[in-house]
């Protein structure tokens, strides 16, 4: 597999090429779906992700696979543009349930956090107010308002940064559905 940068010096594109001895060695042996569904090698996704992930976001690119004269002819070889695009569209809808999901778990996961604040602030109060050694119920209330907010932790860094990776994802995977895909015999 290897990838090479050719075109116009106004509009580069990318094309990221494919090199395989059969049409087999691109998708998975163990899955056992139709052509069109079956998933690639994860070699094979892995590259074209790896390069895809250093293009610019706006740059356009395409695949070539090269396959000898015997597999080119094959009537599956007519249909890898469909088989990547099927693939890379799958990968997009899972990686969709995957952010979805974690929304679901982050919001879930707030409501616990500020029930858990709001228990905390209402008992850092009560201590300050009730314990009679100053130093004592000073300690107790800061540290009963650092649990409240540590509870807040994990669903503020989930709402904040942890879906970021997953839409990225979500768009590389898109970019890889839309690319087309040739064929060349070598």
């Amino acid at each position: 597999m290897t990838g090479t940068s050719t075109g116009a010096s106004t509009t580069p594109a990318t094309t990221i090429a494919v090199r395989a001895h059969s049409i087999a060695q691109l998708f998975s042996s163990f899955d056992p779906s139709p052509f069109r569904e079956k998933d690639l090698d994860a070699a094979v996704e892995e590259f074209l992700t790896a390069w895809v992930r250093e293009l610019p976001a706006n740059a356009g690119f395409g695949i070539v696979i090269h396959l000898p004269p015997e597999e080119a002819a094959r009537p599956d070889a007519a249909r890898l543009g469909e088989a990547f695009a099927h693939y890379f569209t799958y990968r997009a809808e899972v990686s969709e349930h995957e952010l979805r999901e974690l929304f679901r778990v982050g919001r879930r996961f707030l409501g616990i956090g500020v029930l858990v604040l709001i228990a905390c602030l209402t008992a850092s109060q009560i201590a300050a107010a009730t314990i009679p050694n100053k130093v004592i119920a000073g300690v107790v209330e800061e540290s009963l308002i650092i649990v409240g907010w540590v509870a807040n932790w994990r669903p503020i860094e989930i709402h904040l940064y942890d879906w970021l990776p997953i839409r990225r994802r979500i768009r590389l995977y898109r970019r890889l559905a839309a690319a087309p895909v040739s064929l060349r015999i070598d």
